[in-house]
């Protein structure tokens, strides 16, 4: 038999940023304890809310299935001695078992005779089990930090006022924290505060609804907030500046959504539209409202967790808390404009970066270097390129940026456009910062480009060089976002510059002090693994991208051109048996040592295949060669595909490791051209037939 299972944690407000995390966990724990005790359900459905924690699990077993339960004990002639005694070993393992020597069974294996202990235990039902298992699904919570309550000695997040146990329509007798369990949830703190009664758990999420104002499901809660806010801007004239992360905090706010819109003097347009916005969604969690052309309108909207009767004085109250907020932001942005930018730069050297690695202005010195250097492989121009990293990091003393660190870059461009800089200057300065998280945009400037590359690769060398590079899941430099930021500049901006050149020009920027041996193969490697990850994304696989980088392309831009070549040439009809033929010589050629192997002479084959594979290798190799010269990877590997039929021949017909070791070293140089020529994009030998 089957049926719905609810559980259901009523507690004090719950952490609004950690509630999506909180849910997921009891849904995702619970279930598996569940199903390791054999009682898997059909489907699972978890509802947070600020004050509750649930899941419900859909046509779920009732029992246990029964089990047999076989033990193998003792070797027979160890189990008794010569009177036919039990020895110890058997009355101990017969009390173990619960049971008696003599009803212990004697069994013949391959290896003996055994006593086995066997017996078939019904299983319990889901009733018996359900609150230990809910014990232990609560300690497994991901809580960063737990709190007792009261005269208590039990931790959880915040205190537990209620707790719901069903099956079906039944009532699961049970505790946690010093509550039992119960058939009534409760209601919205305002509206309906009182007791709301479950009638049976599949009703659990429609009982809150109609009979106490609690929309318990977060996604329902979302849905109806972006929709609010949307059909509330509508009326406004504008359009709703919904951010997921703020959308998802909001929701975490709230049991039963409504909003209400309000505005603000339009004086305050002024001030840069991210200083308002910013002000907006991170103090006081309300929703921008924009124009068509992108521009911000003197409106907000802010959810409420109350229906209130009289909206417009809720609106009122939001108002008034928002007008001092946005005049800070007018005085701060007035107050940072009283002196150019490039006046800060001087005080950047009494703001530390790191100890071993010096003050902020220490790293815009080596930023500019770099970025110099950059700018004189790619044809940018070196000259804004000085200007903008000698500003790029100024943003930071200004009091905008104090208040709100986000705006870090956003800040330093409006403030070099009001000094008059160059555009892409302005630009640079806060594109230098992107891409800020996964999937954001590139900088579209070259001379942001060249920053944005310096800024990280300073960071990663740097880093590394003091012995602090990242591990496990601690990286408090961001150093996996910084090499991710690196792997995409060079190859979706097509930035043909050697990484090892770059590495290296930014070792020779470190301080004297700072002993930087190995550390360019070590942010190589580094970086290298970000490039997996990179590709593992767009569905290519890892041994692809572990064949092309074997060969230690260091200009990721063609790096890049030979993985997308190689994941293509995947589907040629001779890709597998060429792969196959590459591992086959590799395996030939590590037992042997090449600095035995000469150029391959003609004179010395004696069987027909070997010099037809030596001819057509001739032959293809310079074309392909000329092809891989000019990024033509995927034409090169077609055109060594031609080789497939000759090399088949080869190993059918040519014994390589004869007693002979001229003709054996010289098979063994013919092979080993073969596989430089694939080489030249890859090793072939470590990708999967």
């Amino acid at each position: 038999m089957i049926s719905d299972c609810l559980i259901e944690i009523g507690t004090e407000e719950l952490p609004p940023k950690a509630l999506k995390s909180l849910s997921a966990g009891l849904s995702q724990i619970l279930g598996k304890l569940l199903e390791d005790a054999g009682l898997k359900s059909a489907a699972s459905e978890q509802f947070a809310t600020p004050r509750r924690l649930a899941v419900l699990f859909r046509d779920i077993p009732l029992r246990q299935p029964d089990q047999l339960i076989e033990r193998k004990g003792p070797a027979l002639q160890a189990a008794f001695d010569q009177q036919g005694q039990p020895s110890k070993a058997a009355l101990g393992f017969a009390r173990s078992c619960g049971v008696d020597v003599s009803e212990l069974e004697q069994r013949e294996t391959d290896k003996g005779c055994w006593l086995y202990f066997e017996k078939n235990q019904p299983g319990l039902s889901l009733k018996q089990i359900l609150p230990d298992l809910l014990q232990q699904a609560l300690q497994r919570l991901p809580i960063a930090k737990r709190m007792r309550w009261g005269s208590g000695t039990e931790e959880f997040v915040r205190p537990v006022k209620w707790l719901v146990m069903m099956i079906g329509e039944e009532l699961v007798e049970g505790s946690a924290f010093g509550v039992e369990s119960s058939t009534a949830s409760y209601g919205h703190r305002f509206h309906a505060p009182g007791k709301v009664a479950i009638s049976s758990a599949g009703e659990y999420q429609q009982s809150l609804l109609s009979q106490g104002f609690v929309m318990a499901s977060s996604e329902q809660r979302e849905d109806t907030i972006r929709t609010l806010v949307e059909d509330n801007a509508r009326r406004l004239g504008g359009i709703a500046h919904i951010e997921d992360e703020l959308l998802e905090e909001v929701s975490a706010l709230v049991e039963y959504p409504t909003a209400v819109s309000g505005e603000f003097d339009e004086e305050f347009l002024q001030v840069p539209q991210e200083a308002l916005v910013m002000t907006m969604q991170d103090n006081q969690k309300y929703f921008a409202v924009f124009d068509a052309q992108n521009n911000l309108l003197p409106y907000f909207i802010t959810i409420s967790n109350i229906d209130s009767k009289n909206p417009e004085v809720v609106a009122r109250g939001n108002e008034r808390v928002i007008r001092p907020r946005f005049a800070d932001a007018r005085f701060f942005f007035e107050q940072d404009r009283r002196q150019p930018l490039a006046a800060l730069s001087g005080r950047l050297d009494s703001v530390v970066f790191q100890q071993q690695l010096g003050s902020i202005g220490d790293k815009a010195r080596r930023i500019s270097t770099l970025a110099e250097f950059i700018a004189q492989k790619t044809g940018a121009n070196t000259e804004l390129v000085k200007r903008a990293a000698l500003l790029c990091k100024c943003d930071l003393l200004t009091d905008m940026v104090g208040e709100f660190p986000k705006l870090q870059g956003v800040m330093g461009r409006y403030y070099a456009q009001h000094d008059g800089e160059d555009n892409r200057v302005s630009t640079a300065i806060e594109q230098h910062y992107w891409p800020r998280f996964a999937g954001d945009d590139l900088p579209e400037d070259d001379i942001a480009q060249c920053l944005a590359i310096a800024d990280r690769l300073d960071s990663l060398v740097g880093i590394f060089s003091i012995g602090q590079k990242p591990s496990g899941d601690k990286d408090p430099f961001a150093l996996r976002r910084a090499a991710l930021g690196v792997v995409r500049l060079l190859i979706e901006r097509d930035m043909a510059i050697d990484l090892r050149e770059l590495c290296q020009c930014s070792v020779s920027n470190l301080p004297d002090s700072i002993s930087a041996e190995n550390i360019v193969d070590e942010v190589i490697d580094y970086v290298f693994d970000r490039l997996t990850a990179y590709y593992q994304e767009q569905k290519i696989g890892v041994d692809i991208v572990d064949a092309v980088l074997a060969t230690r392309p260091m200009v990721l831009s063609d790096c890049d051109r030979r993985i997308r070549a190689v994941a293509s040439f995947q589907n040629h009809e001779s890709a597998a048996a060429l792969a196959a033929a590459n591992k086959r010589i590799q395996n030939i050629l590590k037992k042997q040592d090449r600095r035995e192997l000469s150029s391959v002479s003609v004179a010395l084959f004696c069987e027909k295949a070997e010099a037809e594979l030596h001819k057509q290798l001739e032959s293809v190799s310079g074309q392909a060669r000329a092809m891989f010269g000019e990024g033509r990877y995927l034409d090169g590997l077609e055109q060594l595909a031609e080789l497939r039929p000759a090399v088949d021949q080869f190993f059918d017909d040519v014994m390589v490791m004869v007693d002979d070791d001229k003709i054996k070293n010289n098979r063994l140089a013919l092979l080993e051209q073969l596989m430089a020529t694939f080489r030249q994009v890859a090793d072939f030998s470590r990708i999967q037939p």
